[in-house]
């Protein structure tokens, strides 16, 4: 082996040993061995370099000044690391006291509406996605409300200031063949805006879908009001449907999700949208709490879509996910959802 070799060799015995050494005592017998000057296997190398000629002595010098200096840092940075105490591992200290990991949860009205998604997918209805940025043709005017019905009061709306349809489409959706491109927007006062997207999307019944997201109303805050909130619209629309379904799905909705049979109460009240149409209440302490509304899909509204209402019919209902979760967990005001306080959030 030439001298280039034996120095190579003895560099890599040297920094196997120290990276082995494994306490105070070992790594001593190492650098004894290999970095001692007097009988340890560095001098043999000094003695080594007396025998090269003298050409190629600068370079086999260089090379052996290069080895010493790698076992010396090892040897250096080994007597560092075993001096540690031996709870410190990495430069962590694991004798002081930790800090509590805690790990994050779905929000409760997350959890909520993952939920009513599992429950009426087991009813058969698949999930449909509209925009939040709304035209009034499907806000309004598809839905049967005219032009001059209190719920387009622009003070009961959040309309946008100098948008246009097709800015709002831009973003979520694809234009719509009866909006206007510059007509007003504004935030969706309801999830209904959805069951119309989806029949004209769709030529023909059976449509079977629930629609969940946030809506826009300027209601003042309180106990049970807020001014965005979050809704799950149900349509169905197919031959012969009745209100005796609309009835049976909403009460097996609340019954499953609720997980217990709950008392309903059904008062008839009016929608442009549907007819007849109700109110859904379910008990709320001594007294009833609405949880939204509901009824049979007005003719108008099927025609606005191209369906023949003679030939079919349909039920649509639209429910306040806050106040179910409320009525699960015993919420008394909706409020909490949106203080971002991680005491009230980690309960659930």
């Amino acid at each position: 082996m030439d001298a280039i070799g034996e120095i190579v060799a003895y560099e890599q015995a040297a920094l196997a040993a120290i990276a082995a050494a494994t306490d105070a005592a070992a790594l001593e017998a190492a650098r004894v061995e290999f970095a001692g000057r007097k009988h340890g296997r560095l001098r043999d190398m000094q003695a080594l370099l007396g025998k090269v000629d003298a050409a190629e002595r600068p370079v086999v010098g260089k090379r052996f000044n290069e080895a010493k200096t790698s076992v010396e840092t090892a040897l250096e940075a080994r007597q560092k690391e075993l001096a540690r105490p031996k709870t410190v591992a990495g430069g962590l200290d694991l004798t002081l006291p930790g800090t509590p990991v805690r790990l994050g949860k779905k929000h409760p009205l997350s959890q909520t509406i993952d939920e009513l998604k599992d429950i009426m997918g087991r009813f058969g209805f698949s999930v449909a996605e509209g925009p939040e940025i709304e035209d009034e043709w499907h806000n309004f005017e598809a839905l049967n409300i005219p032009e001059d019905h209190p719920a387009r009061d622009p003070l009961d709306n959040f309309y946008l200031a100098a948008a246009s349809v097709a800015a709002a489409n831009s973003v979520n959706a694809a234009p719509a063949a009866n909006s206007t491109a510059g007509s007003p927007v504004l935030l969706r006062t309801q999830t209904s805006t959805v069951q119309i997207r989806v029949m004209e999307q769709q030529k023909t019944p059976p449509i079977r879908v629930v629609s969940l997201g946030r809506v826009y109303r300027p209601d003042t805050m309180d106990a049970s009001h807020s001014c965005m909130f979050h809704q799950m619209e149900g349509l169905m629309v197919d031959r012969g449907v009745t209100m005796a379904q609309l009835k049976t799905v909403i009460r097996m909705l609340f019954s499953s999700y609720l997980e217990h049979d709950v008392s309903i109460r059904f008062r008839p009240s009016f929608f442009p949208f549907t007819e007849p149409s109700v109110e859904v209440d379910i008990p709320w302490g001594n007294d009833w709490m609405e949880i939204g509304g509901a009824g049979m899909v007005d003719p108008h509204v099927l025609a606005a879509v191209g369906y023949d209402p003679d030939e079919y019919t349909g039920f649509a209902f639209g429910l306040g996910i806050e106040r179910l979760c409320m009525k699960r967990h015993g919420i008394t005001d909706i409020r909490r959802f949106y203080e971002n306080d991680v005491r009230f959030l980690r309960q659930f």
